[in-house]
């Protein structure tokens, strides 16, 4: 069975400096940046650029224990870091997902930078670490 509605919300790339990063998205793509706004309880900084359905969100780690750190940390320069699909009914979705073995890292959805969010361990997609996001709670 697949997720109904499933939809690219938008694509994370991990970056040392979002404020180093910015120029390039902005400048030579054209794409329009967010405010970066602080999120302490994931260590994170994100910023997200663009407009329309689909857009990048920057991630800037805290600081050098969170996860986001040790992923930059591990690839030594910006990179991709997860892929979000805008799903509806979010905890359903979850309770189907881990039904049919796929392995989850989190089991409930929890606040993200732009509504309620859960993670698919990148093991459940070939490497791919995937965010969904539960429409009914986008906050833009």
């Amino acid at each position: 069975m697949r997720i109904p509605g499933a939809a690219l919300h938008h694509v994370g790339i991990v970056v040392p400096s979002i404020a180093a990063a910015l120029p390039f998205y902005r400048d030579m793509l054209g794409l329009e940046p967010g405010e970066p706004r602080d999120m302490p309880d994931q260590a994170v900084r994100v910023a997200f650029v663009g407009a329309g359905p689909s857009r990048i969100e920057l991630l800037e780690p805290l600081d050098d224990r969170s996860g986001v750190a040790r992923f930059l940390a591990e690839r030594g320069k910006p990179t991709l870091h997860h892929v979000c699909f805008a799903v509806d009914d979010l905890a359903a979705v979850l309770r189907d997902l881990a039904a049919r073995g796929v392995e989850l890292v989190d089991r409930e959805p929890r606040r993200g930078a732009e509504g309620m969010v859960a993670f698919l361990h990148p093991r459940a997609a070939d490497g791919v670490l995937i965010e969904l996001i539960d429409r009914a709670s986008l906050v833009l």
